[in-house]
């Protein structure tokens, strides 16, 4: 209990994270107006003009503050959940394609496993995309090196990735590896990591609207420099700090919509994509380490249950 309580005290003065950096001048600028105001008043100059409050009614800007937070955290929670259905289909898509692909041939491992790692390579080549960034080294432990000079020239790395994934998937059907069903359902699940992709794209290429952000970012400035004007017949000299403290506080929420609206950067109120990237390949490289389903490719004799459960175990102390 008394770890929470001073979890909660050490969050509130945090500044890494935080919108203060950015709004704090801002604020700043307008208590110093405040301040010049108050002077003004202090020597007799006709400067309250208290009618201003009804000039930007609080519960318009509100209602606009309220609207542009919703909406960019909106992005941000759809951009966490698109990336959720991307490790979980990742997931599913390798444990089936580990589970189903028959191996006729000793080779027949190494290509099971280099799929495996295209469905990590998938999502590093997704985020590196989402950023706007070259095909890096992120993914050369991940790919051969044929396909890593590919990718450099591709508009769409990730594109290319499901492509190949989906190519060996058909190879297999036609090698009879995988039954017309089986080469269905994996299908659906790369197709869904696509659709991820495009739900991600949309989100990165749809900002808020212009017109709507300049929009608001004047009415606040008119807010906040309309203050002292109004305040300095009930404050005083206290004009500007009460005015910093306001300020602070919608030019603090405006500010917040601005930092989650794009969730994929490196900022730290942006999703972790390099984690979830690095969980997603240490969950394919526990796969990889574990053995897969039991056959009698040369004489298609069936198996116990007991004796599927015994050849497991052996082909795991191997491996």
């Amino acid at each position: 209990m008394l770890r929470d309580k001073l979890q909660w005290y050490k969050s509130a003065v945090q500044l890494r994270g935080s919108v203060v950096p950015a709004v704090l001048p801002r604020a700043i600028f307008c208590g110093v107006i405040g301040v010049i105001v108050s002077a003004m008043h202090h020597h007799g100059l006709a400067v309250s003009l208290p009618f201003l409050g009804s000039f930007i009614p609080n519960i318009v800007l509100g209602l606009l503050l309220v609207f542009r937070t919703n909406t960019a955290y909106e992005r941000f929670w759809e951009g966490r959940k698109i990336w959720g259905i991307i490790t979980n289909t990742t997931r599913n898509l390798a444990r089936q394609i580990w589970v189903s692909v028959e191996e006729k041939e000793p080779q027949d491992r190494e290509g099971k496993i280099a799929t495996l790692r295209l469905l990590v390579a998938f999502a590093i080549a997704t985020k590196l995309h989402l950023r706007s960034e070259p095909v890096s080294q992120q993914l050369e432990g991940l790919i051969h090196p044929e396909q890593y000079h590919k990718l450099k020239g591709m508009n769409n790395p990730p594109l290319e990735v499901a492509f190949w994934i989906s190519d060996y998937l058909q190879y297999q059907y036609e090698r009879n590896c995988l039954n017309i069903y089986q080469l269905t359902a994996l299908q659906t699940l790369i197709n869904e990591l696509v659709d991820c992709l495009g739900g991600c794209e949309r989100i990165l290429k749809t900002p808020i609207p212009l017109a709507y952000a300049i929009h608001l970012k004047q009415l606040l400035l008119i807010y906040c420099l309309s203050l002292p004007w109004q305040m300095v017949e009930n404050f005083g000299w206290f004009t500007g700090l009460v005015v910093v403290i306001i300020s602070f506080t919608l030019l603090g929420i405006e500010e917040i919509g601005v930092e989650i609206e794009n969730p994929f950067g490196y900022d730290t109120n942006d999703l972790p994509l390099d984690t979830i990237c690095a969980n997603m390949r240490r969950n394919i490289e526990d796969l990889i380490s574990l053995a897969p389903s039991v056959r009698n490719g040369q004489n298609n004799q069936k198996l116990s249950p007991q004796s599927i459960a015994n050849r497991r175990l052996e082909d795991n102390a191997k491996l």
